[in-house]
């Protein structure tokens, strides 16, 4: 290909609202445009390396024995209605109307337009396991999008769903792709971190994320620097090793005793008032909980809840319901874990009227002891108290010498705590610390949650009907092919793998006519030949801007053609790799092969 027969619309300076090295390199090198906020167009160079992520992702899911499909984009707002996420799903799902008033959905994710299409086709065992996928358009109305492609309203996925009539098989196929993402990144030249991970609004019992290691990162992992620990934040765990000062058992403890604090609210203030550490005190918060499916039968304040069914085959839940969480004073609690605790769609604080209405004291007197109006849920720290100060229910008052299980106990114990670095490895017991990072890749064990809610089932071997379990698999061929230039860049611009790269070779021609010409026509039709995808640099240009606009645009190898070695008695040429300094002469009668061989290798070392 020559380059004036293409369109590489390069720029020498960066778009004034980039602020990350992908977003930057994405638009000088004449990859991508802006259609409007959130919303970017491929030009010719971006989408070559876009489809060959695409290639890759093929490639390992027909490996694996994942089936392509290619449904609608477009998908009737019944099936979500179906699932229950019609509303859950908020303002982030774009919905629309067809001309007949009907409701259509703009697709974010493709559980229910998947679990649909299998259930019209479903009805014995013998068709189970099946695993099939996509690679199609999506589109969430963020509220915020930015850094370009890593996160756009518009985007492309890869979606696999596979539907299983056991755990042990939904187990074995997730192992595989589990496999499949780590070849996949390995491929396309990234160094990933799968990570555990909380399966959040997907639902379900496990999921793995795939993160790399970014300065702009939406995720905070927690990593082990003495063992293979990782996990992100809104999952790590770390050791029970409560570690506060001595204290007296529960039997020696001293007598509960409620003490004047005149004005005293925050734990700062409380810490300063009594002379103690945070790690003595129960912090107690109110929170708001929807759409909990955990039973709360015989829990304190709910027996005048109503439950609801969101969908026809959906679990009951409560649509509301308030719960006092409990944490020792120095951590703070994680929402996610409390809301997977609590089975509920969403966990909010409480308003301050509704604080105020459920323990009968002002803000920042709240506390477990004689708490009876709600639910009281105990983070595992909170069990190690022996003698401990918490708000007593009124104004100006605590309690101190509180001790769990004596003085209160909860309704439930849970992991809350939010990790951090420093804490230890649940694992191995060495220090955690963190990092920011994006994730590129989710895998979840999703279970019923969707086969249940959808009405899918098969007859057994024994002819009774049976729900099939469920797992999903994602992957953001944007976001990936994004992080492969923020991984691989340096000043000058992208060092494509070359296993990604929009062509292997480029040829720079000093001047593009005469014997040079000659020269540089016969070699790219030799590479192309032998299958090196190859860019031709004919334009009429300084060999300086040639030269910046190939370092721009990362392509693996460069050769240049020109100049005193091209007219000696053996004609050379220069060949040099992007990620090297210099280059190295080559006789133009050897260099297609050699370049045939060195990208045949890097290719191998790369896929190996």
């Amino acid at each position: 290909m020559k380059i004036t027969q293409s369109f590489i619309p390069t720029l020498r300076e960066d778009p004034g609202d980039a602020v990350i090295a992908s977003h930057r390199l994405m638009f000088r090198a004449g990859m991508l445009r802006k259609l409007a906020n959130g919303l970017f167009a491929y030009l010719p160079l971006g989408l070559r390396s876009f489809r060959k992520v695409e290639q890759i992702l093929r490639e390992e899911m027909d490996a694996i024995g994942s089936l392509e499909i290619k449904p609608t984009v477009v998908v009737p707002g019944e099936l979500w209605k179906e699932s229950g996420r019609w509303e859950s799903m908020g303002e982030s799902l774009l919905r629309v109307k067809n001309r007949l008033g009907n409701d259509f959905v703009v697709s974010p994710t493709a559980e229910e337009a998947f679990s649909a299409l299998v259930r019209d086709e479903l009805s014995s065992y013998r068709q189970l396991p099946l695993s099939l996928y996509q690679i199609n358009t999506k589109y969430r109305d963020e509220i915020r999008p930015r850094y370009g492609v890593m996160r756009g309203r518009e985007f492309v996925m890869k979606d696999a769903y596979s539907f299983h009539t056991d755990d042990a098989s939904l187990d074995e196929h997730y192992d595989a792709m589990g496999r499949a993402y780590r070849r996949i990144f390995k491929r396309c030249g990234l160094t990933v971190i799968p990570v555990r991970a909380d399966s959040g609004a997907m639902g379900g019992s496990g999921s793995e994320e795939f993160m790399v290691e970014s300065e702009i990162g939406d995720n905070t992992l927690i990593l082990c620097g003495a063992c293979a620990y990782a996990a992100n934040v809104e999952k790590a765990s770390c050791k029970k090793d409560y570690s506060v000062p001595a204290s007296p058992g529960a039997e020696a403890a001293p007598a509960i005793e409620k003490i004047d604090t005149p004005a005293v609210r925050t734990i700062e203030e409380l810490c300063a008032f009594l002379k103690t550490g945070a790690d003595r005190f129960i912090k107690t918060l109110i929170y708001r909980a929807a759409n909990v499916e955990l039973d709360l039968s015989g829990a304190p304040g709910c027996s005048g809840l109503e439950r609801r069914r969101p969908a026809p085959d959906a679990p009951e839940v409560y649509g509301e319901a308030f719960f006092a969480v409990l944490i020792r004073g120095d951590l703070d609690v994680n929402e996610v874990k409390l809301a997977a605790a609590l089975k509920a769609a969403e966990v909010t604080l409480a308003q301050d009227s509704d604080v105020e209405r459920l323990t009968g004291a002002p803000l920042g007197f709240a506390g477990p002891v004689g708490l009876g109006s709600v639910p009281v849920i105990a983070d595992e720290t909170v069990t190690a108290l022996c003698d401990a100060v918490t708000g007593a229910l009124e104004k100006d008052l605590h309690y101190r010498h509180v001790v769990y299980g004596r003085d209160f106990t909860p309704w439930l114990v849970a992991d809350l705590r939010t990790v951090k670095a420093g804490d230890l490895c649940p694992a191995c017991g060495g220090k955690l610390y963190e990092k920011r990072g994006n994730e590129l890749g989710h895998i979840f064990k999703l279970g019923y949650k969707y086969t249940r809610s959808m009405g899918l089932s098969y007859l057994d071997e024994n002819g009774k009907s049976r729900v099939p379990t469920m797992g999903c698999y994602g992957i953001g061929v944007d976001r990936t092919l994004a992080s492969v230039i923020e991984e691989h860049h340096d000043d000058s611009g992208i060092v494509w793998p070359v296993t990604i790269a929009p062509y292997h070779v480029i040829i720079i021609p000093i001047k593009y006519e005469g014997a040079v010409k000659d020269a540089a026509d016969a070699l790219a039709g030799e590479l192309e030949n032998l299958g090196v995808e190859t860019l031709l640099d004919d334009r009429d240009e300084r060999p300086g801007v040639k030269f910046n606009d190939a370092d721009l645009t990362g392509i693996p190898f460069r050769v240049v053609v020109g100049g005193r070695e091209l007219s000696g008695d053996v004609p050379r040429v220069e060949v040099k790799s992007r990620a090297e300094k210099n280059g190295r002469l080559v006789e133009l009668s050897l260099a297609a092969e050699a370049l045939s061989s060195q990208v045949l290798a890097e290719m191998a070392r790369i896929n190996s």
